[in-house]
């Protein structure tokens, strides 16, 4: 596996930052593998979905912020699910958690939302989770892309567990106005679903054109992140991306 650059902050004022995208699944499975996996990537954002929503799910999501050497920027049971998890590196100017509208039998989604400094960059962040339901995850969608352009900031990322592949309408919606960092710079490992048998990539980050990819994908074979880590600590495998972020 090439290299994937290191966070770092460049003489213009520019961030290289690492952002990994993970559906923990509540964290019902192996937390110390699931911290080893985080810790191992050196992310400056987290993206996750399905964080502990019920009994005690604070306590949960901050055990594993510091097991990680992260700390909980927003989201949790406030967005049923998605949250964003930083290291020391990001300033955090503003979040807002947004539930969806619901639709009656499904589960409720929503989107962690934020806007951070790292080095020179202003940078918003949107973690997300779309429906299992073709039509609602089409309409959520579009309302991410709504989200994007609301928060007022040049340059974003966000990501999430699609429930979709590439090809898919949502995912194609997308990409019409982002950019798919696996697409832009495949590195590492593609399919994201299932960890014993990955066959399917439905997990995605993307960036607005502005941000630079330098390398995303499935951090298997990353130095530090075993397969049987990856097996145990949930039902997805990560995806890690490399950007550099112009300064603001």
């Amino acid at each position: 596996m090439s290299l994937l650059p290191n966070s770092r902050t460049e003489p213009d004022g520019s961030a290289v930052i690492r952002v990994l995208s993970y559906n923990i699944r509540s964290m019902r499975d192996d937390t110390d593998a699931l911290s080893r996996v985080i810790r191992a990537c050196a992310p400056d954002l987290v993206l996750i979905q399905e964080a502990p929503r019920f009994f005690r799910w604070r306590k949960k999501l901050a055990r594993l912020a510091l097991a990680s050497d992260l700390v909980i920027v927003t989201g949790g049971a406030t967005t049923t699910g998605p949250a964003i998890l930083s290291s020391l590196r990001a300033s955090v100017e503003r979040t807002e958690d947004i539930l969806l509208p619901p639709t009656p039998g499904l589960h409720r989604r929503g989107f962690a939302t934020a806007v951070v400094r790292i080095a020179g960059a202003r940078l918003g962040v949107l973690s997300c989770h779309l429906s299992l339901q073709k039509d609602e995850r089409y309409e959520q969608s579009g309302m991410l892309l709504d989200r994007l352009v609301g928060m007022g900031v040049e340059h974003l990322i966000a990501g999430g567990d699609l429930n979709e592949r590439p090809d898919g309408p949502a995912f194609r919606r997308l990409t019409a106005g982002l950019t798919d960092c696996r697409a832009a710079a495949p590195w590492g490992g593609e399919h994201t679903w299932t960890p014993a048998d990955p066959y399917q990539r439905i997990d995605a980050i993307f960036a607005t054109k502005g941000i630079e990819v330098l390398g995303c994908g499935v951090p298997s074979g990353l130095p530090g992140v075993s397969d049987a880590d990856l097996r145990a600590a949930t039902d997805h495998l990560p995806v890690l991306a490399a950007l550099r972020v112009p300064a603001s």
